[in-house]
């Protein structure tokens, strides 16, 4: 049976979620302190060892051994060392054991109480730290705690997750007691207490999502290579097959859409575009601006640039809506793209706006808002759709 001692330290470890030696070093560390306030001097350096078995603590005052001793307080001539320790070294360090009374005076108790919660504290701190270090990129289950302002407060377990306006989805609608999955992007510990810092919108999200979803991805026979991402609308999801005989899109589809409506549930029935990763640029590029039929790519490699040319009904296509799919497609290749048509659109990664001629602005004003046949919302087919088959995910040739 464990003695009361054991117990005490067993139940704070417990309690605190550090570890059992953890809460031994911050006895040993209280002891030490409380020897120095009644018995020792500030300079001394001083250590316990304790042995959890026999409930027993042994103090020590360590000497550093010199030469010529210029501080007693903390050095020790190597004469005087060998009488302690016939083996000591010039360098070293002598423990010199000392024997305080049973008992402590008040104030000395009252040290040792303040080291032992600082030092918990401090432990407590650290532990938090280091677990969600480790979960960085990852994503965490939390429940809502409080709304301050516009910054959500996530109960995350064993601390409080934060999630600034700048990391939420513009679809998301929080309150507290409300459950949802959150990114962690970041932990701080600059401060008093560590500060999990959370994302809805990180495009890395999308991709934690589909490994969950999909086991393609956990075998290793699928890789998502890129994400792009405008939280709430729209994401692009570049995917790859290691395996010939598996079809990467529909791995991240599912059958009749249950994995990518899984997706699409957690963060707010967003559309997600899938479409196959190439490692030839150009190749790549047009999958990206799927649906839309790419006539030719022009590439420019010294400014890491694409001309893109398409034909006239295929331009709203190309650009999407308020430039959302030429955009989206160029965070996901990392290509500069500029799709031309007689006028010229840029899109750069850089950009939030589309740089339209006047002529171009009217033709994808009345071709996006007033004529169904060629709204941009037609882009939507680029969106994975429940049946696989009615998808037009699949890369366009060129």
């Amino acid at each position: 049976m464990a003695s009361e001692f054991m117990a005490a330290i067993m139940q704070i470890a417990e309690e605190k979620g550090i570890s059992k030696e953890a809460v031994v070093e911050t006895v040993e560390a209280a002891l030490a302190a409380a020897y120095r306030k009644d018995f020792g001097q500030k300079e001394q350096l001083v250590v316990a060892q304790m042995d959890p078995k026999s409930e027993k603590a042994r103090l020590f005052v360590v000497h550093k051994i010199v030469e010529e001793v210029e501080d007693p307080l903390k050095e020790i001539s190597l004469q005087d060392a060998k009488k302690i320790d016939k083996d000591a070294e010039i360098g070293g360090e002598i423990r010199d054991e000392v024997f305080p009374p049973a008992e402590y005076g008040r104030v000395a108790a009252q040290t040792a109480k303040q080291v032992i919660l600082q030092r918990l504290r401090e432990a407590e701190r650290n532990m938090i730290f280091q677990e969600y270090k480790e979960r960085e990129g990852q994503l965490i289950n939390g429940t809502i705690q409080r709304i301050e302002g516009n910054v959500v407060m996530v109960d995350i377990g064993k601390s409080t997750g934060i999630l600034f306006p700048s990391e939420q989805s513009r679809v998301d609608r929080y309150y507290s007691g409300q459950r949802m999955k959150f990114y962690i992007v970041k932990v701080d510990d600059s401060g008093r207490e560590p500060q999990v810092l959370l994302s809805r919108s990180h495009p890395q999200m999308i991709a934690r999502l589909f490994e969950m979803e999909v086991p393609e991805i956990a075998a290793g026979t699928v890789e998502i290579k890129g994400v792009a991402r405008e939280a709430g609308v729209r994401s692009k999801v570049a995917v790859h097959s290691l395996q010939e005989a598996v079809d990467p899109v529909g791995s991240l589809v599912g059958r009749r859409g249950v994995r990518v409506q899984a997706v699409m549930a957690e963060i707010g029935e967003e559309k997600i575009d899938i479409v196959l990763w190439d490692e030839d640029t150009k190749q790549y590029i047009i999958n990206a601006l799927s649906p839309a039929k790419i006539k030719e790519v022009i590439l420019d490699e010294e400014n890491h640039s694409a001309l893109i040319k398409v034909e006239d009904d295929q331009l709203s296509l190309a650009i999407g809506k308020a430039g959302q799919n030429v955009r989206l497609a160029s965070k996901l290749t990392a290509w500069q793209i500029e799709v031309e048509k007689g006028s010229h659109v840029m899109i750069s990664q850089e950009q939030e706006t589309v740089e339209e001629t006047p002529d171009t602005v009217e033709g994808a004003v009345e071709a996006g808002e007033e004529e169904p046949g060629n709204a941009p919302e037609g882009d939507e087919t680029a969106q994975v759709t429940p049946a696989p088959e009615a998808s037009s995910d699949e890369p366009t040739e060129s």
